[in-house]
């Protein structure tokens, strides 16, 4: 019988040696990695290497604690990761903080090797418990999942009668996203609903003039200017509203024209700043853009295509989901040639 595999803990302290503590601590029953901050403990997780659960240093100098915290739990692809703080004093005040900020527990210095095994070994418990009653919910709700899935994609596909898409674009470049968001690190769940936001994208379009938005010619400035705002139409469409759903629906709308390099639109991030998902969003979105034919030019090839985004890497693309699309490219193809168009 084979022995499963350890759980991964993450360790992020500043001083080296309460890592060494806690790493004697834990090397027994968990894999464990450690960062001696929280901008390399964030590089580590988005760089694909994913723990099972994070043990977290409040005071850290630059990026403190809560600081991390937050930055994860805003990213769909990370949120769902444990966060536990250590420290070596906190008031009531901190830990509300801390709890209000997605964190799950506390561990207080100096450290009690039963209590850290013990809070590690509940909350990984208690993650897993709700992973599984996620499973059987979403087992038993998979029929209205797929009729809210076609809605939305039938909403999305409104938006291109306005434009030269075609209806299977948001088909196509939905199942490109979701291929990619689990390839970057997200569960089944949060894939399959970037696989339902992401018809939405484009959906502000139907507030831009026909004159525009069909016009043959090169847009002139102010035009331009014009179109550019279907971002922020399309998130004032979506509105704001407590499903989880229609939130990443509004993130994508308003973030998948933004750039890698901080040249997009409509607000300018760049990098990091920009939230996954439309980062996701702009590498499937184009790819799907360029190997399909519209009435305004052939389909690319699918080479032509790759080497396209290979060059905008670092550019107009995050680099390294587009190192992860190439890998999945020939699941890439399989979706293309299921949906491709009929006449």
């Amino acid at each position: 019988m084979t022995k499963s595999k350890k759980q991964t803990v993450l360790i992020v302290d500043d001083t080296p040696e309460n890592i060494d503590v806690l790493v004697g601590i834990l090397k027994g029953d968990y894999q464990v990695i450690a960062a001696l901050n929280g901008s390399n403990a964030l590089k580590i997780i988005q760089s694909g290497r994913q723990p099972d659960i994070i043990l977290l240093d409040v005071m850290m100098p630059e990026m403190d604690g809560y600081q991390v915290c937050e930055k994860l739990k805003a990213d769909y692809t990370l949120r769902h990761i444990p966060v536990i703080f250590v420290t070596a004093k906190a008031t009531i005040d901190d830990e509300l903080k801390g709890f209000s900020l997605g964190a799950a527990d506390y561990i207080f210095k100096p450290f009690s090797p039963p209590v850290i095994k013990a809070r590690i070994n509940t909350h990984l418990a208690l993650y897993d418990q709700n992973q599984e009653l996620e499973r059987k919910v979403n087992a038993r709700t998979e029929q209205l999942n797929e009729t809210r899935l076609q809605i939305i994609q039938r909403l999305g596909r409104a938006a291109e009668y306005k434009d030269n898409e075609t209806g299977m674009h948001v088909i196509r470049m939905s199942h490109y996203s979701r291929i990619l968001g689990i390839a970057s690190g997200m569960n089944e769940e949060q894939a399959d609903m970037l696989l339902c936001a992401a018809p939405m994208h484009d959906i502000g379009k139907i507030g831009i003039e026909d004159r525009i938005i069909l016009k043959p010619g090169k847009l002139n400035a102010e035009e331009w200017a014009t179109m550019q705002t279907h971002c922020e139409i399309g998130a004032e469409i979506i509105g704001d509203d407590d499903s989880e759903l229609l939130k990443m629906a509004k993130i994508v709308a308003m973030t998948h024209h933004e750039r890698w390099d901080g040249t997009g639109y409509p607000n300018g991030l760049k990098q990091e700043e920009i939230p996954r998902v439309g980062r996701i969003i702009a590498v499937a979105d184009v790819f799907d853009a360029l190997t399909s034919k519209r009435p305004y030019k052939e389909a690319w090839s699918v080479d032509d295509a790759i080497d396209l985004i290979k060059k905008e890497a670092g550019k107009h693309f995050d680099p390294y989901l587009v190192s992860l699309f190439i890998e999945a490219l020939p699941e890439v193809l399989l979706i293309k040639e299921k949906y491709q168009e009929t006449d």
